[in-house]
C-alpha cells in the first residue's frame, strides 16, 4: 500500500506556509513560505488609526506558490498520493463579497479600496461598534455575548462588518454577504464560493460571530436591526449551520487541481483559525493551555463536554463546542500583542539607522544598507542577551502589555500601553526586560482568570516563533506563571495541525486524537520556573496589576 500525505496550509499575519506531511508517521516532507507582497510594502494599512487590511491577491498568490513550491521538493509519487488539504488562517478576518462569493476588492471599482479587503484580526477600527454591541447585549433579553466571555471585541466579525458598512456606502451597497478568511480559502479550492452554500467554520462562527446552537445560529434579526438598521437582511445571507474542522468541505476543483498539480480527488477540509489548529498540532490535551506565541498570543484550552456542563467563563474570547478538538469544548483567550511589542521597541531603536545612517555619505549605499540590515537583525538578540543580565530587583521599571489594546481577560481594545519607573539610568536592555515581563504578566492574568472561573490548568504547551526562538522570553514566562512550559517540536505546529485535520476530513483517521497520536511531533524542550525568581515576580506582578487599574480608570 502506498503512503498517503496531506497538506496543511497556514495563513499567518505576515505570510502563508504550506506543509506536506506523511499521515502514517507525521514526517514533515517539505514546505514553502510566501511573504505577502502587498502587506510587506505596507499597503492598505494605517497603524496610527489601527487599520490593518490585506488584499486577497496576497492570499491567492501565496496559496498557489507555496503548494507548488513544496511539491517541487518531493518525489512525484508524493503529489499523486496527497489525499487531503486543510486550511487555518488568522481571525476574525472577514471580507465583503458579492453574490458569487468574490471579495469586492477582486471586482471592478474596488481594487484599491481597503474597506473591500480582508479586515485583519488586529484591525481595531471598530472599537465604537464593539461598545454598541456590548451595550445592547446587556439590555437584550438574551445575552448573545455570553459564550464569548460576556464582552464583544472590536477584533471580531460583527463589529468589523458594522464599521465598514457605516464608513463606506459603496461597500455597503455592493456587499451581498461576508465571509471569513478561513471559510473563503476552502470554498475557493472546492469551487463553491456561494455565500449561502459554502461550509462555514464552527471555530470562526462560534468564537467571533456569536453563533451558538442555543440561539438557533447567529444573533436574531431583531437584535441586529436594533444594533443598526443597516444590518437588516444580512443574517439571511450568511448561514445557519456550522461545521467542525474534521468535516470535508468538498473535493479539490478541477481548476485548482490543475493549478496545484494535484488530483481532483483530494479532500478539502473545513477551515479553522490558526491558533486552534496550532493547538491540535501541538497535541493539546484536556486542561493543558496551548499557548501560541507570536505577534500576539492565543491561549487554547479544551475540556470534555460532560465536565464543562453549563459553566460560563467570563472575560475570555469564547467557548465553543468542537472549535479546537471536535467533541470537546474549546476555550480561547489571548493577548492582542506579544511579539508585536518587541517589534515595536525594535522599530524605536531603528529610528537613527533609517533616518540618519541611511543618509550618511561616509560609506557607499550598498554598505549603508548592509549596516542597517545587519544591525536591525541583531537588535532583539542583543537586547535579550543584555536584559538577561539585569537583576530582577535592579530595574524598577514596570510596563503594561496593552500596546494594541487588551484581548483578555475582559476585552478592551481602547486601552493603551504604559512604561513606568524610568530614571536616567534606564537603558534599552532594562526597558526591554520590562516589556518582556509585561507580556509574561499578561499571560499570568489569563491563567488566573481561567482558574478563578473554575477551569483548572494542568500544564502549558507553547508553540510559535517566540517559543522556538527566545529562551530568555520563555524562561521569564515560566518564572512568572510558576509552571513548567513544554515547547512543541514542530517548527510549523499550525500547519501540522491543519495537516492532521486534513487526514481526518479525508477519512484516513476517524478522530483528531488518532491523528495526533500518529502524526504528532512531540516535545522539543521544557522550561522550569526558577524558585528564587517566582517570589520576586509575584511582587512585580502586583505592581503590574496596580498600574493596570490606574491606566484603565483613566480610559
Amino acid at each position: 500500500m502506498s503512503q498517503k500525505y496531506t497538506i496543511g496550509l497556514d495563513y499567518g499575519t505576515d505570510s502563508v506556509r504550506s506543509l506536506i506531511v506523511n499521515v502514517e508517521n507525521g514526517e514533515e516532507m517539505a514546505g514553502a513560505v510566501y511573504n505577502y507582497r502587498h502587506w510587506k510594502e505596507g499597503l492598505y494599512c494605517d497603524a496610527p488609526s489601527n487599520r490593518f487590511r490585506q488584499h486577497p491577491k496576497d492570499y491567492l498568490e501565496g496559496l498557489e506558490f507555496t503548494i507548488v513550491e513544496a511539491l517541487k521538493k518531493v518525489p512525484k509519487e508524493v503529489a499523486e498520493n496527497v489525499v487531503g488539504i486543510s486550511v487555518d488562517t488568522t481571525g476574525s478576518t472577514p471580507v465583503a463579497v458579492d453574490e458569487k462569493g468574490t471579495p469586492l476588492s477582486l471586482t471592478p471599482g474596488f481594487e484599491e479600496n481597503p474597506n473591500a479587503m480582508f479586515v485583519l484580526w488586529k484591525d481595531h477600527t471598530a472599537v465604537k461598534e464593539a461598545e454598541e454591541i456590548n451595550e445592547l447585549a446587556r439590555k437584550w433579553d438574551i445575552d448573545f455575548t455570553k459564550y464569548e466571555g460576556g464582552i464583544y471585541s472590536s477584533e471580531w466579525f460583527w463589529a468589523k462588518v458594522l464599521h465598514i458598512i457605516r464608513e463606506d456606502a459603496g461597500v455597503f451597497r455592493a456587499a451581498y454577504s461576508w465571509v471569513e478568511h478561513c471559510d473563503w480559502i476552502p470554498a475557493l479550492l472546492t469551487g463553491d464560493t456561494n455565500p449561502k452554500t459554502l461550509k462555514r467554520s464552527r471555530c470562526a462562527a462560534g468564537h467571533k460571530a456569536m453563533w451558538h446552537e442555543a440561539f438557533s445560529g447567529l444573533p436574531s434579526e431583531e437584535f441586529l436591526i436594533a444594533l443598526d438598521p443597516m444590518l437588516a437582511g444580512l443574517r439571511e445571507r450568511l448561514y445557519k449551520e456550522t461545521f467542525t474542522c474534521d468535516v470535508a468541505a468538498g473535493k479539490l476543483s478541477p481548476e485548482w487541481a490543475e493549478k496545484l498539480g494535484l488530483s481532483s480527488n483530494v479532500t478539502v477540509g473545513v477551515g479553522a483559525f490558526d491558533a486552534h489548529l496550532g493547538a491540535v498540532g501541538a497535541e493539546i490535551k484536556p486542561y493543558y493551555v496551548s499557548k501560541v506565541m507570536g505577534t500576539s498570543t492565543c491561549d487554547m484550552l479544551i475540556t470534555p463536554m460532560e465536565e464543562a456542563g453549563d459553566k460560563l467563563v467570563n472575560g475570555i474570547c469564547g467557548q465553543v463546542d468542537g472549535s479546537i478538538v471536535p467533541g470537546m469544548l474549546g476555550l480561547e483567550a489571548g493577548q492582542s500583542a506579544f511579539g508585536d511589542i518587541y517589534a515595536w521597541f525594535r522599530r524605536i531603536l531603528e529610528w537613527p539607522l533609517k533616518n540618519i545612517l541611511a543618509d550618511t555619505n561616509l560609506v557607499d549605499e550598498e554598505t549603508r544598507q548592509k549596516l542597517i540590515e545587519e544591525t536591525s537583525d541583531k537588535i532583539i538578540a542583543k537586547l535579550s542577551e543584555d536584559a538577561e543580565k539585569v537583576a530582577l530587583e535592579d530595574s524598577g521599571i514596570v510596563a503594561l502589555d496593552w500596546m494594541n489594546g487588551r484581548r483578555t481577560p475582559d476585552a478592551n481594545q481602547a486601552l493603551k500601553g504604559a512604561i513606568t519607573g524610568l530614571n536616567l539610568g534606564s537603558d534599552a536592555p532594562r526597558i526591554f526586560r520590562a516589556l518582556v515581563e509585561a507580556t509574561a504578566f499578561g499571560s499570568k492574568a489569563i491563567n488566573e482568570r481561567f482558574v478563578e472561573e473554575g477551569v483548572r490548568i494542568d500544564g502549558v504547551i507553547a508553540l510559535g516563533g517566540v517559543a522556538k526562538k527566545s529562551p530568555f522570553v520563555m524562561q521569564v514566562v515560566a518564572d512568572v506563571l510558576n509552571m513548567p512550559i513544554k515547547v512543541a517540536r514542530s517548527e510549523q505546529a499550525c500547519a501540522l495541525g491543519s495537516a492532521m485535520m486534513a487526514s481526518v476530513a479525508a477519512g484516513v483517521y476517524s478522530t483528531t486524537l488518532e491523528a495526533q497520536e500518529k502524526m504528532g511531533g512531540g516535545i522539543e524542550s521544557e522550561y522550569h520556573p526558577i524558585p528564587e525568581n517566582v517570589e520576586k515576580y509575584q511582587k512585580l506582578y502586583d505592581k503590574y496589576k496596580k498600574l493596570g487599574k490606574f491606566i484603565e480608570f483613566d480610559y
